[in-house]
């Protein structure tokens, strides 16, 4: 394990079936103005919104609704919440929905009563936060980005074609969340193994990092090897509540912070992926499909140790009487196998990426140095057209 660090996660979770039950139990320690946060509105026909209104109004509470949140939140949607949330003196901002509801959510709790620009000052400038929070509680229908257990919050601009994530510290992580893994179950195939990547690219995004003998990337295998497991079971049977359930645990573990104790990490994946969909509004789990083999067969030399390491203990390639760089190869060939079996964009064409789009992508792409190799643009250019092939 490298270095020195603390490690505490605020956020109290409620898993299972009976999930909700607990709710009336979380509004009990606030107050009676809720801002209630959901996206285009598939929780009234699944019933979902029926359940949580009921327990809001039998707890006394007052309803402020923010809906219409859409898949890539963009700053035009954060002012409008941030105003819904001042002029009604919201207590808690409750969110039902998935991974863009929560991110929305906590952009709003920490922008409402900021003195500055939110987009200036959380976005583009990277501030700490140093107003008065709202809290967020979080009631989940999507698995895949984690946001119900820590402090990220991802919002576009489209007019700057910027895509920018600000990780916020304790004080911005939901104060609860609630995971029933069968609010999961109507989610359309498209979105659900978009959100079934998005779990595998958190885990590889720390896992392709350092080449230390660290506890983090034993957890990491085994979620890996859980997700892809039960991510084929669910493509077959979306109702199957013992894969729904396992894939919804190692979402909120992939990303609440415990698995990237005692390491550097990557993140090129996503900021590929989110710099792509600035220009195209596309569906961020695919937008990281799509260039995540091109990446990691450009930077798998530099880390040829730990991508052996993938192969054998995730994907149980045989390493008999093979070099390194072929069992290497043949790890992330049953990777890409797989992801092909789940049906995900491996092409960005098909997301709407063009030739014209390249360098203005490769300009909005944040370069993180915590990975095997420090990106150049000529480099993420390259990706790029090698993931439109």
């Amino acid at each position: 394990m490298l270095g020195n660090f603390k490690y505490s996660n605020p956020t109290t979770l409620y898993f299972g079936e009976n999930a909700l039950d607990y709710l009336k139990e979380e509004l009990s320690n606030y107050g009676k103005n809720i801002m209630l946060v959901y996206g285009g509105g598939s929780i009234k026909k699944n019933g979902i919104y029926d359940d949580v209104v009921a327990i809001l109004k039998d707890s006394g509470k007052n309803i402020f609704e923010d809906a219409g949140v859409m898949p890539n939140p963009t700053v035009e949607k954060l002012y409008e919440g941030c105003k819904i949330a001042k002029d009604n003196n919201i207590d808690l901002i409750l969110s039902v929905g998935g991974g863009s509801c929560c991110d929305y959510s906590k952009a709003v709790s920490v922008s409402a009563y900021a003195e500055d620009d939110p987009w200036e000052k959380y976005f583009a400038r990277m501030e700490e936060v140093d107003n008065k929070i709202i809290p967020v509680g979080c009631i989940l229908t999507m698995a895949g980005t984690g946001s119900e257990m820590n402090g990220g919050s991802v919002i576009t601009n489209p007019e700057t074609k910027q895509k920018i994530g600000h990780v916020f510290g304790e004080n911005v992580f939901p104060k609860f969340s609630i995971l029933n893994p069968t609010y999961t179950y109507s989610l359309p195939k498209y979105q659900m193994v978009a959100g079934f990547f998005d779990i595998m690219s958190h885990i590889l995004e720390q896992y392709f990092s350092d080449s230390d003998d660290n506890t983090s990337d034993y957890i990491m295998e085994g979620l890996l090897r859980s997700l892809i497991h039960s991510s084929r079971i669910a493509v077959d049977n979306p109702t199957d509540y013992d894969a729904r359930s396992n894939i919804m645990w190692t979402a909120t573990w992939a990303l609440n912070t415990l698995v990237a104790k005692g390491k550097t990490t990557d993140w090129m994946v996503h900021m590929i992926g989110q710099s792509i969909g600035a220009y195209t509004d596309a569906t961020h789990g695919m937008t990281l499909a799509a260039v995540s083999m091109s990446y990691y067969r450009l930077i798998m030399p530099h880390g040829l140790e730990k991508f052996k390491r993938y192969a054998i203990n995730v994907w149980d390639i045989n390493p008999e009487g093979k070099s390194d760089e072929q069992i290497a190869n043949e790890g992330l060939d049953a990777m890409e196998a797989y992801m092909n079996e789940l049906g995900l964009v491996m092409d960005a064409k098909v997301l709407g990426v063009t030739d014209k789009m390249l360098d203005g992508i490769a300009d909005g792409t944040f370069i993180s140095s915590g990975g095997y190799k420090t990106l150049t643009h000529e480099d993420i250019v390259n990706i790029l057209k090698e993931s439109m092939k």
